[in-house]
């Protein structure tokens, strides 16, 4: 099977897997323990807290909370931030952005959506235009899942602190981190990401935090995570997810340059009569969307799974609505929409399954012309 799902979720990593079995085998300690046991598993977890805001090049700036994904990573800056006034996002949010912020009407703050490019992109004059006074937060997705499409939260979160110095701004973070070379900016206070985007296992994500920013727990209980996050650590997997990240930064240039190749490679592979490019260029070299448009994207995606190809539709959370919310709000058409293909590699993706996943995806959507026009 060539995996090409990757933005959905990464195959585990094998290295990182057997580093963490320390933290089953010996150090299956609770890290809130007072004895020795205890003291020693917190201190490496705080140790791996280091590293990884090392990676980015937060440490000594960034306080990092461990979370269990990055939903929930996303809601607590948002529901911590979103106190008052209005909330400023884009309409081409991940859901647990989104979601979250049309429930902030409910709470009594109000949410304000600005547009997005052809290519699921916002400029800073959009998101300016609906940001005054009373923003209490602006959050920017750092990467758009859907398109790949690349965010400058630099420039914006600038401009916005510009415009109104006590604005808290916000990025998701999900599908940058561990992929694209950054350093993580002043002017972003909260960043959110998600262990099992490159490599780590499901059910552990972080929240970067801006030391001295104030922020209110999600989960309250027994005070962990500095009494920002409640709850026994998942030691194991804050280990996968530190060792993971380990690996992933090492070659993560390399990796990048690789596979911008391949997707343009597979791109130019592809029959232009059946597929039209969604994706921008300069967007991230993990993610190519396509359009088969006036086929159904679902079933090609069964035939595709048949051949031997694993292709998402969009965003895994959101595949229970026919439409792709994010790719609508791109301003795409039935046909269009209904035919989106995201293909999204890993740094194991070789040249060779790009070459083979060209030739399923064009034979596949050749035959599902032919029988649709019988």
């Amino acid at each position: 099977m060539i995996y090409f799902d990757n933005a959905a979720t990464t195959r585990p990593d094998a290295e990182a897997l057997q580093r963490a079995a320390e933290f089953t085998d010996e150090f299956y300690y609770n890290p809130s323990a007072r004895y020795g046991g205890g003291f020693t598993v917190s201190s490496k977890i705080n140790a791996m807290r280091e590293a990884l805001l090392k990676t980015v090049g937060a440490a000594g700036r960034f306080d990092l909370i461990y979370t269990s994904c990055g939903s929930e990573a996303d809601n607590q800056a948002i529901f911590s931030g979103g106190k008052r006034g209005n909330v400023v996002t884009t309409a081409g949010e991940h859901s647990a952005v989104y979601a979250t912020c049309v429930e902030l009407k409910n709470r009594g703050v109000e949410p304000r959506f600005a547009a997005v490019e052809i290519d699921g992109s916002v400029t800073v004059e959009s998101v300016l235009s609906l940001v005054d006074d009373k923003t209490s937060l602006v959050s920017v997705v750092h990467v758009n899942n859907e398109t790949g499409a690349i965010n400058d939260i630099a420039a914006i979160s600038k401009a916005v602190k510009a415009k109104n110095p006590r604005t808290i701004f916000m990025s998701d973070g999900v599908q940058a981190f561990g992929k694209l070379p950054f350093v993580l900016p002043q002017s972003v206070d909260l960043y959110a990401v998600s262990a099992h985007k490159i490599g780590g296992l499901k059910g552990v994500g972080g929240l970067f935090k801006r030391e001295g920013l104030a922020l209110k727990p999600l989960v309250y209980g027994g005070g962990q995570e500095g009494n920002l996050r409640s709850g026994t650590e998942n030691t194991f997997g804050i280990a996968v997810f530190a060792y993971a990240a380990e690996n992933k930064f090492k070659t993560l240039k390399k990796d990048a340059e690789r596979l911008e190749k391949y997707r343009e490679k597979l791109i130019s592979l592809l029959d232009n009569q059946l597929f039209m490019r969604l994706s921008p260029e300069k967007g991230s070299p993990y993610i190519l969307t396509v359009s088969a448009a006036g086929m159904r994207g679902e079933v090609l995606q069964r035939m595709l799974w048949d051949k031997g190809l694993c292709v998402g539709t969009g965003s895994a959370c959101s595949s229970k609505n026919r439409f792709s919310r994010v790719m609508t709000a791109c301003g795409y058409g039935e046909k269009v929409l209904d035919g989106v293909l995201r293909c999204s590699f890993s740094p194991a993706t070789t040249e060779q399954e790009i070459a083979e996943a060209a030739l399923i995806l064009n034979s596949v959507a050749r035959d599902y012309q032919q029988n649709t026009d019988l």
